[in-house]
């Protein structure tokens, strides 16, 4: 634990991880930020202020439009700008009122977290939308998606990457003692790759993107973080071993959606060194199982791929299956703490 909480810069590899950890995926009820703040530092920081496991930047998209996974990121673009829609989230000229309500929201966002976390040390999570699932959510002016349009798409991962420079060191700033994990949201990106990704009329798709491709312009973007970064997808058919190519040192998802089919490239990637955050517990209201039947699962798949559960916590990280945004505050607060006990229970007994 003490290798992996050191104050020794950050490499992006798996030593910057503490073991039997647990986190949430970003988005959480409600529209209080520093209620969202208190509830995840007081949910993931020990209360000697050890760091235990992962707090994270809390998203709350019930607060409308800039406060949601696409507004958020859009308003970090650089030189680039976002307005809403009938349809959605539209590129424009210049910034607007929907930009401006975006760079509030993100700003309250962060007082709240600095307010939380003064003094802590250890690791700590910020999510953003990758670009291609933003790609596929941003329209062009003429309403079709900036992913049918290859030049319009590296301009955009281009943005992306420098907004994202400028709000890691904007974290870094607020939080001085924080080892940061970017984490990418790319639940589209399954779609993108296979050509899934409906048109603006919705008969017709936009073309597959060529694997090297997707790749390139991730590594791009996930260069610009000189520590871990993470990509989440809650999506089916995670394309694990593309993520771990285009250098994500960990994969996020939804455990449950797991087939045997994946076990090859799982054990790969375990193998090589990336981790697994398991979405293991429900992000929706619901019956909370014994933390231990709830990564019964995990237990079961490291038996499958025959490797050793010495293992376990050192390389996979519990975690609601997606957001919490759809849950109500008391289920939130049950399902961070089920996480928790959960990652200790694999690390107190792998078998």
């Amino acid at each position: 634990m003490s290798d992996a909480l050191s104050s020794t810069p950050s490499d992006g590899s798996v030593s910057d991880f503490p073991w039997g950890a647990a986190t949430g995926v970003g988005s959480m009820p409600g529209g209080d930020a520093r209620e969202a703040a208190k509830t995840v530092t007081g949910s993931l920081i020990g209360a000697d202020g050890s760091a235990g496991d992962f707090p994270f930047l809390p998203e709350l998209p019930a607060r409308g439009p800039g406060a949601d996974m696409i507004g958020r990121t859009a308003g970090l673009l650089v030189e680039m700008y976002a307005r809403v829609e009938p349809s959605g989230w539209r590129l424009g000229d210049r910034p607007g009122r929907d930009t401006r309500r975006a760079h509030s929201w993100l700003g309250e966002d962060l007082d709240a977290l600095e307010e939380f976390t003064q003094g802590y040390r250890g690791p700590l999570k910020v999510q953003a939308v990758g670009p291609w699932t933003l790609a596929a959510a941003l329209e062009l002016r003429g309403g079709e998606a900036a992913l049918g349009d290859p030049g319009a798409s590296r301009d955009l991962a281009g943005s992306l990457a420098e907004g994202l420079r400028a709000h890691l060191a904007d974290v870094r700033r607020r939080v001085p003692g924080a080892r940061i994990l970017l984490q990418l949201d790319e639940p589209s990106l399954t779609a993108v790759l296979r050509g899934q990704v409906r048109t603006a009329s919705g008969y017709r798709t936009y073309r597959a993107v060529d694997r090297q491709v997707v790749e390139s312009a991730l590594r791009d973007v996930v260069a610009v973080h000189d520590g871990p970064v993470v990509v989440h997808s809650c999506a089916p058919d995670v394309p694990f071993a593309l993520l771990r190519r285009a250098g994500a040192a960990a994969v996020s998802f939804d455990f449950s959606l797991l087939t045997e089919r994946d076990d090859d490239v799982i054990g790969e990637a375990v193998e090589s060194g990336t981790r697994l955050f398991a979405g293991v517990v429900g992000g929706t209201d619901g019956p909370l199982s014994d933390p231990a039947g709830s990564v019964m699962g995990v237990r079961t798949l490291w038996r499958r791929l025959g490797l050793r559960p010495g293992t376990l916590a050192e390389s996979v990280v519990v975690t609601p299956s997606c957001g919490l945004a759809g849950a109500s505050p008391a289920y939130a607060r049950a399902a961070l703490a089920h996480c928790v006990r959960a990652a200790r229970s694999l690390a107190d007994n792998p078998e």
